[in-house]
């Protein structure tokens, strides 16, 4: 079910504060950073993009991205498209049953682990064709 506009922001919103909290940033220093990056005095304030640029910014700092490691495919290192739809994954905030819903629903195949490299380049199309949809990073 896609994220609508409400949810998204409130994901949006929770990755900011976690970003903080694992940044460290007491609240002085937090408002400042909003101030510079997106001209604003409170996260609440954040339009779509703003909070993007904030995102952005506390990553670059080494604030951690979501992520997405339950129902993590044991092969990971013999399949190269896994690394990428997990890469897709956790851009979306969604976790590997998703993508293993993906594969039920595609091929019929409980998990993606078990896919040939060419169904496993038709889930990645899937998830990049909603990553697009949606407005998310596709690389």
């Amino acid at each position: 079910m896609p994220l609508d506009s409400n949810d998204l922001r409130r994901r949006e919103l929770a990755a900011i504060h976690c970003a903080k909290r694992d940044l460290g940033l007491d609240d002085g220093t937090y408002r400042e950073m909003l101030r510079q990056i997106a001209g604003v005095g409170s996260a609440a304030e954040l339009d779509e993009g703003g909070r993007r640029n904030v995102l952005d910014h506390l990553r670059s700092k080494g604030a951690p991205r979501a992520q997405a490691t339950r129902g993590r495919p044991h092969n990971m290192d013999k399949k190269p498209e896994l690394t990428k739809i997990e890469a897709l994954l956790a851009e979306a905030g969604r976790s590997w049953a998703y993508a293993d819903g993906i594969a039920r629903h595609m091929f019929g195949i409980a998990r993606c682990a078990w896919l040939t490299p060419d169904q496993l380049r038709a889930v990645l199309t899937a998830l990049i064709k909603d990553a697009e949809k949606y407005g998310r990073r596709t690389r």
